[in-house]
């Protein structure tokens, strides 16, 4: 891949219109993918520290495709001040002028610069302009009050733009004057622009992540673990924000060496921002509008997001009735790629089981305890019906996911997994209580395989309306009481082969989560569809 101070312009970014007046009507709303120039500069302190600020924080919301080299530049304008460092960068955005342009100007805040009170063309420790946008003309007199002009009302006439704006999109042209930036540049006084061969900026003027590995090996996953956040989330309750986890991955290219590691937190808290403005989302629509916003941000070719969200409910005890709140994490799951996204929604829930194994030990026993003191068998079978038979207990971790569907309610997920547990748990219990949960589980042993099954059967009978192609995951685990292990099991399934199973036909195949999403991109052809599987590879068995 060539370096960025070589690259050709992009499609598209050379406007054919040469003088067209395209003021009537802005609505600088953008295109999908825009070409925007900006020119950078700094004449106070670490000039060139601070445009390297200024580069990283570019290179967190947008897509730099294009750096010039760094000239050393001599002031314009009346007053008297330090000589400029200046260069010129193209980036590709999704953002509208006027969006662009906010974010161009928090940079600078950010970075130390203060408009207020200043003085017009005088010394600033960063400068961002934005200089054109495609070929989009938005005159003077627009009445936005912003600021905005397009292109940037002097760029013809600054050789400290147009000499490093030149070294990397010549023939880009004006799209008021119809010329060459190339033409522009040799019409002005370039004498006092001298290029900076050395410094800092040399590095930040690479895109290193985009050029080429020593390996060109392809990577399947590559992004960031454990950004913490709060979300709004629109659950059916009062409490609207959650303390989320959001994992983020995108494949990797074998021509890119990296990915923009710091474009994933950015645009977490950039779609979040955006979806504070609407309706709240549910969790498995925020994963997928983080997962299509990667596909994009991060030019790749699938993306997965994964959400996890501490929802709290209130209970109140089985017996005492006594008010009590635990916690359910509300799981969201995407995997997009440019024609949309499949999804999924699923809850992890904690309770307990007790062991079949164990207690029909202590059935054994006992029934011979009570031939030894003189009962018949068919007494002592009585005599065992009647009394609570002791057994381990383990505490539970139950997980269920679901393709996205209308009717899928988080609410009647957990009660799905609790009801293929021995018994549900509560965070506070009375006497009372606790004996009617001992009971209870001890009433129903179940091993860790039933509870997953009966997660699985329980899903189709409160759901029919599933299609066949929608799939389905219920794990759970067991921290066992008497051992050091704990014990697992777990089913992927696409819901016909589930029904065509449990009517009797063949075993279906075990679809891991991990394969279902390899295979989802090409699920949902329209976004935001629901998140079934339609990859021949995944397609439900003949007869299932």
């Amino acid at each position: 891949m060539a370096p960025l101070a070589e690259r050709p312009l992009p499609p598209g970014s050379s406007p054919t219109d040469t003088g067209a007046d395209h003021t009537a009507g802005v609505s600088c709303a953008g295109s999908a993918d825009a070409t925007a120039w900006l020119g950078l500069g700094s004449n106070l302190g670490d000039r060139q520290l601070n445009v390297a600020l200024a580069m990283g924080r570019l290179r967190r919301t947008l897509d730099v495709v294009a750096a010039s080299p760094v000239y050393d530049t001599a002031p314009v304008g009346p007053v008297e001040q330090p000589r400029f460092i200046n260069t010129v960068v193209g980036v590709r955005t999704e953002m509208s002028p006027r969006a662009l342009l906010a974010e161009l100007q928090r940079i600078e805040r950010d970075l130390g610069r203060r408009r207020e009170g200043a003085q017009r063309f005088g010394p600033r420790p960063i400068d961002i302009d934005l200089l054109l946008y495609g070929d989009l003309v938005v005159g003077a007199d627009d009445a936005s009050g912003d600021g905005l002009e397009l292109p940037h009302p002097r760029l013809h006439e600054r050789a400290f733009v147009l000499v490093p704006l030149a070294d990397v999109a010549p023939d880009l042209r004006h799209p008021v004057l119809g010329v060459t930036v190339r033409e522009l540049r040799d019409r002005v006084d370039t004498s006092g622009v001298r290029r900076v061969e050395r410094g800092l900026l040399a590095g930040f003027a690479r895109d290193v992540q985009a050029e080429a590995p020593a390996h060109g090996i392809a990577l399947a996953r590559v992004g960031v673990t454990g950004i913490e956040r709060v979300i709004r989330l629109a659950t059916g309750r009062p409490v609207e924000l959650f303390f989320a986890t959001i994992d983020m991955f995108v494949d990797l290219s074998p021509e890119r060496k990296g990915v923009h590691m710091s474009r994933f937190p950015h645009l977490v808290d950039q779609t979040l921002d955006d979806l504070m403005r609407v309706e709240a989302p549910d969790i498995e629509s925020l994963a997928g509008r983080v997962a299509e916003d990667l596909v994009s941000r991060q030019s790749a070719a699938k993306a997965e997001v994964h959400l996890r969200a501490k929802v709290p409910r209130t209970r109140h005890t089985p017996l005492t009735a006594q008010r009590t709140q635990d916690l359910f994490l509300l799981l969201g799951s995407a995997v997009a790629d440019a024609s949309g996204s499949a999804r999924l929604v699923g809850v992890e829930v904690v309770g307990m089981t007790a062991c079949p194994c164990a207690q029909d030990m202590v059935r054994d026993h006992a029934r011979s305890r009570l031939r030894e003191r003189g009962l018949t068998a068919a007494q002592a079978d009585a005599a065992l019906e009647v009394v609570p038979l002791a057994s381990h207990s383990q505490r539970s971790v139950g997980t269920l996911m679901v393709s996205a569907h209308p009717s899928v309610s988080a609410d009647e997920l957990v009660r799905i997994v609790e009801a293929g547990m021995s018994s549900e748990i509560y965070e506070l219990l009375k006497r009372p209580d606790e004996f009617f949960v001992v009971n209870r589980a001890h009433l129903h042993p179940k091993f860790v395989e039933d509870a997953v099954r009966d997660m699985l059967v329980h899903t189709l009978r409160v759901y029919p309306e599933l299609p066949d192609e929608a799939y389905v995951l219920a794990r759970q685990r067991n921290q066992e009481s008497i051992h050091r292990h704990d014990v697992f099991a777990e089913r992927g399934a696409l819901v016909g082969e589930l029904r065509g199973e449990l009517a009797g036909g063949p075993p279906g195949r075990e679809v891991r989560l991990e394969a279902w999403l390899a295979a989802a991109p090409g699920i949902a052809r329209t976004r935001g569809g629901p998140g079934t599987a339609a990859d021949p590879g995944l397609a439900p068995a003949a007869g299932g």
